[in-house]
């Protein structure tokens, strides 16, 4: 397929639920259990632990309606506040964190962050707190220039995005200055947690091929170095999923200070 057939993702707005039964589902033949569930959370986890990323508000600025990547953050923030680039994601979120019927089903990831945290019979409460600490679930509008727009959204202690930046992005300068406008809502002394995948260059939907800029980890820390933040992790753990349903080779995963 010609790449330049490839949708984008904050322009056409994919199936949310498609996309969670493709790549986040407990189908035990869903290929990408490893690389899109198990990792997220145990690099979360394991980053979190320690106590020194925490504070009173977390902004998780993402791709897609996944949330299982916030279990852990509950734990150390007070307020979670949700940005996603399309009303479909948004209102796939909002039917979870509202126990609407037909809400898509976290659970078989609940069990599992439950575990690591050595609490594997507070699965139930572990979603009953994730639900109360979202405060917000708003819209990340790529062509505004300043998200400091956003009435009511304070600034954060820590952001975590995960696999938007490559999705949003077409080119180099197009991924830094997504990269600028997130920290904007970053305090100083505050974190960031990307969460990315390398040398990508589509993912599928359905019957859809979606663009994704490609990038090597040289470059992802090179652009993080050049926007003033200070690299305290920095990880690539190579593919595991076997599928030709996206080509990405690696999984990133990073934590910096403003």
């Amino acid at each position: 397929m010609d790449s330049s057939s490839y949708k984008l993702y904050h322009k056409h707005e994919p199936d949310s639920r498609t996309l969670l039964e493709t790549y986040f589902s407990e189908n035990p033949d869903m290929p990408f259990k490893d690389d899109a569930l198990l990792l997220p959370i145990e690099k979360m986890h394991n980053a979190l632990s320690n106590g020194q990323i925490t504070g009173k508000t977390l902004i998780d600025i993402s791709a897609g309606p996944q949330i299982h990547h916030l279990y852990s953050a509950c734990e150390f923030f007070q307020e979670i506040i949700v940005m996603r680039t399309n009303e479909h994601c948004i209102m796939e979120i909002m039917k979870w964190q509202n126990d609407r019927t037909g809400a898509f089903s976290w659970g078989h990831m609940t069990a599992h962050v439950t575990n690591l945290e050595g609490k594997s019979d507070e699965s139930e409460t572990k979603e009953m707190k994730l639900k109360s600490a979202i405060t917000h679930v708003v819209k990340f509008d790529t062509e505004t220039e300043s998200l400091n727009d956003l009435i009511g959204i304070p600034q954060a202690d820590c952001i975590i995005t995960f696999w938007l930046l490559e999705a949003i992005s077409k080119d180099k300068d197009d991924y830094v200055r997504h990269l600028k406008k997130i920290l904007t809502l970053l305090k100083p002394g505050g974190h960031l947690i990307l969460l990315g995948a390398t040398n990508t260059s589509y993912y599928t939907i359905g019957e859809h091929r979606f663009h994704v800029f490609s990038c090597d980890d040289s470059f992802v820390r090179n652009a993080l170095v050049a926007v003033g933040l200070t690299i305290l992790q920095f990880e690539v753990a190579p593919r595991k999923s076997a599928s030709d349903l996206s080509d990405y080779d690696g999984f990133l995963f990073i934590t910096a200070c403003k």
